[in-house]
C-alpha cells in the first residue's frame, strides 16, 4: 500500500462541519489529524465522510485502471452480506470456503488443468500477491533442486520481460532474487523466446510470460517460449519452469482465445496467476492462484493452523480478509456462466478495437496497439506532433471527467510516451463514442493553442 508520512501540527486544519447536520450538542468542526475526544452521531459522521469523498473520480470514466467498477445489484448484496466472514476461518465458515475450493476448482478446468494431476491453488488479496506466492514457490523448488545436487543457491535468479507489473520487482526486492529483464523493443514491446532463452542458467528459478502487458496489453507467446526452453534443456540439461502472469488474460484468453495455448496445455507452465477483481469481474479485492499438481508447491511453505477450531492448511502473506469478494467471484461463475464471460469480454475487444480504429483517423495519433490482447488500447503521436505531449491530451480529458493515463514505455524504448484506453465491463459503446468526442475536441484545441510547458515529473502520472 502507499506509504504515508506524519503531517504537522500546522497543516491539520480542521474538518469543518455544515451547521445543518450538526445536532444538538455537537462541534462544527472535527480534528483532521487526531482521533476526536467524544463521539458524534451516526448520520453525522456519515455526512462528513460522504462530503470528504464526493471529490473523488467517477470511478467509470477511469479508463486507467483494470479493475472492476461495476457489479449487478445482487451482487453487491451478496457481498454485503458476506463482508463479516473471515475467510482465513474455515472452521467457523465452512460454506464460504467451500465457495473459494469451487472457485480454484472451476479456474483449474478453465485452464485446462490435466485431470491426473490434481491442480491445487487459492485465493488471495489479488494478483499482487498471488505473483508473490508463485515466486516463492519457484525460489524454494530451486533451492531444493540445487542442494540436492550438491550446488550453491545462494544467487537465485527470475526472468521475464521488461514489461512485467511492478509487483515482480518487488518480489525480487523482498526475497532477494537477480532480477533479470529481457529487453523489449519498439517492434516487439514484449519477452520474446529468444530473449528468456538467452537470460536463463543453471540458477534461474524459473521463466515469467505475461498474458496480456499492463503496458499495452499484448499477449506474450507463452508456447513458443515454452518450446525454447524445451530446447534449451535438450542442449544443456537446464530444466526451467514457467509462471504465467495472467493477471488480466486469464479471464479473457479462455473465452475469446480458447485456442491460443498458453494455460496448463502447456507442460512447462507449473502455475498460473489472475485478478478476480480485473476481467474476473468482481470489485477489489481478490486474487487467484493455481499451481499444475502437489508437487509444484512445497509443503514447506504451507502452515497449518488450527487455533480457529480445525486443522487449516494456508499459504498466505497475509491472514484474516473479508469472505465477501469470494463470494462475488462464485455468484459471478454462476451469474454468467462459459457464454456470459465471453460475450462480457467479446464486446470490450470489439469496442477496444472500434475506437482504436477511430483514434487512428483523428490524425495526430499512431497506434501501438490494436486491443487484440486484452479489450484496451494504446497509442502515441506521430513523431511531427510538436506543440503539445500525450500528458497534455491526458490532462485535457481530465476537464470532462476521463482519467486516461499518459506514461512511458519500458526501459529500451523510454523514449516512447503513450497513452491508454482500459475497456471494462460497464464501459459501453456509447461512452466510447463520448471520449471519441472528448479526445477530437482535445486535439483541436491543443493543436490551436499547443500545450502546457510543464516539467513531465510534475504532471499526473500513471505507475505499472
Amino acid at each position: 500500500m502507499a506509504l504515508h508520512k506524519q503531517s504537522s501540527t500546522e497543516e491539520a486544519i480542521p474538518v469543518s462541519i455544515q451547521p445543518q447536520f450538526c445536532r444538538s450538542g455537537e462541534m462544527g468542526q472535527v480534528p483532521r489529524l487526531d482521533i476526536p475526544d467524544v463521539e458524534m452521531d451516526a448520520d453525522t459522521a456519515y455526512q462528513v465522510v460522504h462530503d470528504e469523498l464526493m471529490l473523488d473520480g467517477n470511478a467509470r470514466l477511469n479508463l486507467a485502471t483494470f479493475v472492476s467498477t461495476w457489479m449487478e445489484p445482487q451482487a453487491a448484496k451478496l457481498m454485503a452480506e458476506a463482508v463479516d466472514k473471515n475467510m482465513i476461518d474455515k472452521d467457523e465458515y465452512p460454506r464460504t470456503a467451500e465457495l473459494e475450493m469451487r472457485c480454484v476448482n472451476m479456474l483449474s478446468r478453465l485452464w485446462n488443468s490435466p485431470s491426473h494431476e490434481q491442480a491445487t491453488g487459492c485465493s488471495t488479496t489479488g494478483s499482487s500477491e498471488a505473483c508473490m506466492l508463485a515466486g516463492l514457490a519457484l525460489k524454494w523448488l530451486w533451492r531444493d533442486r540445487q542442494k540436492a545436487a550438491g550446488k550453491p543457491s545462494d544467487k537465485p535468479n527470475i526472468v521475464m520481460g521488461s514489461n512485467v507489473q511492478i509487483c515482480w520487482e518487488k518480489f525480487a526486492r523482498y526475497w532477494d532474487v537477480e532480477m533479470r529483464l529481457v529487453p523489449v523493443s519498439a517492434d516487439a514491446t514484449y519477452m520474446t523466446p529468444e530473449g528468456a532463452v538467452a537470460a536463463c542458467d543453471e540458477n534461474t528459478i524459473g521463466v515469467v510470460a505475461i498474458l496480456g502487458s499492463t503496458y499495452d496489453g499484448v499477449y506474450e507467446p507463452v508456447a513458443q517460449i515454452a518450446d525454447a526452453l524445451d530446447k534449451l534443456q535438450a542442449e544443456k540439461g537446464l530444466d526451467i519452469p514457467m509462471h504465467v502472469d495472467g493477471a488480466s488474460g486469464g479471464f479473457v484468453a479462455p473465452f475469446i482465445d480458447p485456442h491460443l495455448e498458453w494455460d496448463f496445455r502447456v507442460p512447462r507452465v507449473k502455475s498460473i496467476n489472475t485478478s478476480g477483481h480485473k476481467y474476473g469481474l468482481v470489485y477489489p479485492g481478490v486474487g487467484w492462484i493455481v499451481w499444475r499438481n502437489p508437487e509444484s508447491l512445497p509443503e514447506d511453505l504451507v502452515f497449518h493452523v488450527d487455533y480457529l477450531g480445525g486443522d487449516m492448511p494456508t499459504f498466505a502473506l497475509n491472514f484474516s480478509r473479508p469472505g465477501a469478494q469470494v463470494v462475488a467471484q462464485y455468484y459471478n461463475f454462476l451469474r454468467l456462466g462459459r457464454d456470459g464471460y465471453r460475450r462480457v469480454q467479446q464486446a470490450g475487444r470489439d469496442i477496444a478495437m472500434g475506437m482504436a480504429e477511430r483514434v487512428e483517423q483523428l490524425g495526430p495519433f499512431e497506434l501501438v496497439s490494436r486491443g487484440e490482447g486484452l479489450p484496451l488500447f494504446a497509442f502515441k503521436l506521430k513523431p511531427e506532433v510538436d506543440r503539445y505531449t500525450v500528458y497534455d491530451v491526458s490532462e485535457v480529458l481530465r476537464g470532462s471527467g476521463w482519467l486516461v493515463p499518459a506514461y512511458r514505455m519500458p526501459e529500451n524504448i523510454h523514449d516512447m510516451a503513450v497513452l491508454r484506453v482500459v475497456v471494462r465491463n460497464g464501459f459501453s459503446y456509447d461512452l466510447g463514442q463520448l471520449l471519441l468526442g472528448d479526445l477530437a475536441r482535445a486535439t483541436e484545441r491543443l493543436e490551436k493553442h499547443g500545450g502546457t510547458p510543464v516539467e513531465e515529473e510534475t504532471r499526473s502520472g500513471f505507475h505499472h
